[in-house]
């Protein structure tokens, strides 16, 4: 699957948007036929209440003649400039910029914000400060007997520039906020996705485990049969080519079994056992050694209190995280200390390596960050590794801290949980 184009997908979700709608559409017929009606403001309430109708007329198409549940960024565009439009008109009957509802106006855009693509929010932002700057110019009367009142044209033109300020502030906040969520959205989709596939391995690697182990017992005996066959008839040339190779089979199947066994010297209890935090670091250390050429250092704090801890795919995941992070910057050596005591158990995980960026360092931990410092565009991630390892940590009851080490050079991460919270993972 693939989640990198999840963060530049844009839509609106039909039907939040509809029932939106719904409620201006609504709420503008209620308010121009109670202005008329029960106030006896006069003004063009004819052409007012069709303009609403046009506005009804287009929400019921969505409903009935749009299929989709997602309205694309340029649909979404073409409709929500209706909207804009819409509501211009209606204010261009009823005074213009000075009608106490031409706060509405600015709403479409900032209500797109946070959910299109950056082009189309300009694109609204544009076109509705164009509109505010017309209505502030060209606009009918005041509806009768406001028409009346005479304002000061200090605050006459302060009302326009209040909005499109407004407007730019509120936008601006909400393309920030819209960004980041859809980033962090993207960053715990694939914590999901990675989770989920650990689960798929250790699910697969329990039953292949299984299978190893309950197929060992017959697997022997035909061992013992073919090897007593072979003893019997090697001097018989017809069939002893076919022996020896019944023979070897079975050897060649022997050692597949072990293969799929997590661990070939254990007879039972192979799967789902309880491991000390040092058992942990050292099964992810081993994983790397076999790949690395850098040395990792482990060092356990003498009379450390040593306890076994249910396995969780979480906290291998978190830890190796971090621990392939000291591998992939590292000169030559990676630290990690393991302390212990009576309440509090800690991993510090250090590296010589050039250790985190100025520029990042109070944004470590956030997913989709670049150092603009970085010399080596190759090592130089998104922090989103971090992100992860942190994530999953922090859900099992982890503290973390990062920092600069000021005995090695390069990076520290210090990992730490109350015993409590281990031994209830």
């Amino acid at each position: 699957m693939e989640f990198g184009n999840t963060s530049k997908t844009y839509y609106l979700n039909k039907l939040t948007y509809v029932n939106l709608r719904w409620i201006a559409i609504i709420g503008q017929f209620i308010t121009i036929n109670s202005v008329k009606f029960i106030f006896e403001f006069e003004f063009n309430f004819i052409l007012a209440n069709a303009i609403v109708f046009l506005g009804a007329l287009s929400n019921i198409f969505l409903i009935f003649f749009f299929k989709k549940n997602q309205l694309s960024d340029k649909l979404s565009l073409n409709f929500l400039t209706l909207d804009i439009a819409q509501l211009s008109f209606l204010l261009y009957l009823t005074g213009g910029i000075i009608n106490p509802f031409s706060i509405f106006i600015i709403i479409p855009s900032i209500f797109a914000s946070n959910s299109l693509n950056i082009k189309t929010n300009i694109l609204l932002i544009i076109l509705t400060i164009i509109l505010i700057i017309f209505l502030t110019f060209f606009h009918q009367e005041l509806p009768s007997p406001l028409n009346k009142y005479i304002f000061n044209k200090h605050y006459y033109y302060a009302v326009p520039v209040a909005l499109i300020v407004a407007l730019i502030f509120l936008s601006f906040f909400a393309i920030t906020f819209g960004n980041e969520s859809k980033v962090r959205k993207d960053a715990l989709d694939k914590i999901q996705e990675v989770i989920s596939k650990e689960h798929e391995l250790v699910s697969l690697g329990g039953q292949a485990a299984a299978a190893a182990h309950s197929l060992g017992t017959p697997l022997s005996t035909i061992k013992i049969i073919s090897q007593d066959l072979f003893d019997q008839f090697k001097n018989e040339k017809d069939v002893k080519k076919d022996l020896e190779l019944l023979v070897s089979q079975v050897n060649r199947c022997n050692e597949i079994l072990k293969k799929l066994t997590l661990n070939p010297n254990i007879e039972d209890d192979f799967i789902d056992k309880d491991l000390s935090l040092y058992d942990y670091v050292r099964e992810i250390v081993n994983s790397f050694q076999e790949i690395s050429e850098k040395k990792f250092n482990i060092n356990i704090e003498q009379n450390s209190n040593s306890f076994d801890i249910r396995k969780s795919i979480e906290i291998v995941y978190g830890i190796r995280n971090f621990i392939g992070n000291a591998n992939k910057f590292a000169k030559k050596n990676i630290y990690i200390s393991i302390i212990s005591d009576s309440e509090v158990s800690s991993i510090i995980i250090e590296d010589d390596g050039p250790g985190f960026s100025k520029d990042i360092y109070n944004k470590i931990g956030e997913p989709y960050i670049k150092s603009i410092s970085s010399n080596d565009n190759k090592k130089s991630g998104l922090g989103l590794g971090i992100f992860i390892g942190k994530t999953l940590l922090e859900k099992n009851n982890a503290k973390l801290l990062f920092r600069n080490s000021e005995t090695r050079g390069g990076a520290e991460i210090k990992i730490e949980w109350y015993n409590k919270n281990l031994i209830d993972v």
